[in-house]
């Protein structure tokens, strides 16, 4: 089923710290089902703000041994939506809110016997939180290691939860702060989580231990770093999971782009993009709008959030033809194999190309 958006009333809106709150919504009896979610999904939040158009997305905080749907939103500079959640939005408004996606996630169960690792920075802990209190509420032969990056002790999101988690699941859970700008007394919390500091950690912590998967969130730097100490470490690929909480500058992105459009002949291609089994003809030229803007344009009221190749909002599956991403920060491997681009980053590399939503 493709994304949706419906309208939900705000249940409440509780300060989490001095720039964070979490936002619960009400899900009415017939749209139970419409957002039910997997823990480390995500929901698009849309809302007119001072007569613009604003869609956000943010990581869905909750477990799914919760009854709830609550996400958490940190506020950041020249942030209209994220301002407007911490400054104005109270319990009883509506917003429109997509329904739930996000390849951030992991299958288990009550049979589960697993090892994870997560690291998180800042407010890259709302999905972590969510897969981390799943895990723990349903899988007790599983262990789980959370090693949280912030500038102090203040800006501990979640903070009271995590020490409870940490008291309720003694044999179960380890958590391990990294400050940046406080000093605790001990050298490898210290710091930023850096490459060379997560090997220290690694060597120190969880050396020896049968580590089954890791997970990382936050911004690009820390994603990075840790998928190049433990690629050092010889972990497989496809054991660690990312998912990058702010769009990269074009400085950055310019460096770490993970997939490039190939400078190729200009193509003018007929284009077909088929959602809800309705089709949208295209006339587009390779080095021109992206696939998204061009059926956004042409009337399509086709998926997205952040337009920047970061969420996975606007995914779609080429079923004829070829196409070439910008960037690619949100698919796997495997989806891109699979034939899964990124319309918002993607343009036709082929005369005749079909691109489908619903698959």
């Amino acid at each position: 089923m493709n994304p949706r958006f419906h309208e939900l009333k705000v249940a409440d809106v509780r300060r989490e710290t001095e720039d964070t709150v979490s936002v619960a919504f009400e899900v009415p009896a017939d749209l139970a089902e419409a957002y039910q979610y997997k823990p480390g999904q995500y929901l698009t939040l849309r809302e007119e703000i001072k007569g613009e158009d604003v869609r956000r997305s943010y990581s869905i905080c909750s477990g799914a041994n919760e009854n709830e749907l609550r996400v958490a939103i940190k506020k950041v500079t020249d942030g209209r939506f994220s301002t407007y959640a911490n400054e104005i939005l109270k319990e009883g408004d509506e917003l429109k809110v997509m329904t739930p996606i996000g390849g951030f996630t992991t299958e288990f169960d009550k049979n589960t016997s697993k090892s994870y690792v997560f690291f998180a920075a800042g407010s890259g802990i709302t999905p972590v939180i969510s897969l981390i209190k799943s895990i723990l509420h349903t899988s007790p032969n599983s262990d789980v290691t959370l090693i949280y990056g912030n500038k102090g002790i203040e800006s501990v999101i979640f903070r009271e939860e995590l020490e409870n988690l940490k008291n309720e699941f003694m044999d179960n859970f380890s958590l391990l702060h990294v400050f940046s700008r406080e000093k605790i007394g001990n050298s490898l919390q210290d710091g930023r989580l850096d490459e060379d500091r997560i090997l220290k950690i690694y060597h120190a912590l969880l050396e020896g231990q049968e580590i089954d998967e890791v997970f990382v969130c936050g911004p690009e730097p820390i994603i990075y770093a840790v998928k190049d100490a433990f690629g050092k470490l010889g972990f497989e690929k496809n054991k660690v999971h990312f998912e990058l909480f702010t769009t990269p500058g074009e400085k950055d992105a310019n460096k770490s782009k993970v997939q490039h459009r190939d400078q190729g002949p200009r193509i003018d291609a007929n284009v077909k993009v088929i959602l809800d089994g309705e089709e949208t003809l295209l006339d587009l030229d390779s080095d021109g709008d992206s696939i998204l803007e061009a059926a956004q344009k042409a009337g399509a009221d086709v998926p997205f959030s952040c337009k920047g190749g970061v969420c996975c909002t606007c995914k779609a599956k080429v079923l004829e033809g070829t196409a070439k991403m910008d960037v690619n920060y949100a698919l796997e491997d495997d989806e891109v194999e699979d034939g899964y681009i990124l319309t918002c980053q993607a343009h036709p590399t082929s005369d005749e190309l079909i691109v489908s939503f619903d698959d």
